[in-house]
């Protein structure tokens, strides 16, 4: 009964790493609460290994899953960048761009249940990889004016619903023997960022935009493939 658990205890612990992301960004500690949308990804990860290492997948676990993302990875990363970089932006507008992400990772995750996917790959960017790179960004506020910040948060709630294609990394499974040591792992990355938050976040953030834009990039190959090959079989056609 314990070990059936412990997915959804990750699952639970995201949530909670995303309710103290939010209340840290009401206390306008930024870069903490960045970090620890980065964390919250962490257990993300681990919640679905461990069900499937220890064969306790169920319903429940993926309904509890999309529920804590959209906490951890839709309302408080969106909150985050509205705290810190929507000062000098019209009040509607900062409101409606703001409400827009969640609502666009909601309907990602809604999809997601209920839709089958593409094997090895996501269709649209995963609500996890879309709010750390929201999260992290908004961590470069100073170099970055905030009508940028819009689009970037405009274009990143517009990937989560798209048919864009993107790497499923989930055959990277977890030992059974190595649950065990995932919540020591957590505890350390926990240290890690509450030591050095803002450098943290700001290097996180390369590896999760080549992420995003990498998507888009197969995505456009793909259809100038298409495309090419409909211009063949137009021209055989016509010459046939």
């Amino acid at each position: 009964m314990i070990t059936k658990s412990i997915p959804n205890m990750f699952t639970l612990g995201n949530l909670f790493i995303g309710m103290i992301a939010i209340m840290l960004t009401q206390s306008g500690k930024y870069s903490l609460a960045a970090i620890m949308v980065i964390v919250a990804m962490l257990l993300d990860g681990l919640d679905g290994r461990a069900a499937r290492a220890l064969g306790c997948q169920s319903e429940f676990g993926k309904e509890l899953d999309s529920l804590s993302d959209v906490i951890s990875f839709g309302i408080a990363p969106a909150m985050i960048m509205y705290s810190i970089s929507f000062h000098s932006v019209p009040t509607a507008l900062a409101w409606i761009v703001t409400a827009i992400f969640p609502m666009c990772g909601a309907l990602r995750l809604a999809r997601f249940n209920v839709k089958p996917g593409i094997p090895g790959y996501f269709v649209g960017l995963p609500i996890p990889a879309a709010g750390s790179v929201l999260a992290t960004l908004s961590l470069f506020h100073k170099e970055i004016s905030a009508p940028y910040f819009i689009v970037a948060m405009l274009l990143l709630s517009y990937l989560m619903v798209s048919s864009v294609r993107y790497p499923n990394f989930k055959k990277i499974g977890l030992p059974r023997k190595a649950i065990w040591i995932a919540p020591w792992i957590v505890i350390a990355a926990i240290i890690i960022a509450v030591k050095f938050p803002e450098e943290l976040s700001k290097l996180i953030f390369i590896p999760l935009v080549i992420y995003a834009l990498y998507g888009v990039k197969q995505n456009i190959e793909r259809f100038f493939k298409r495309k090419n090959h409909s211009s063949e079989d137009i021209y055989r056609s016509k010459n046939s």
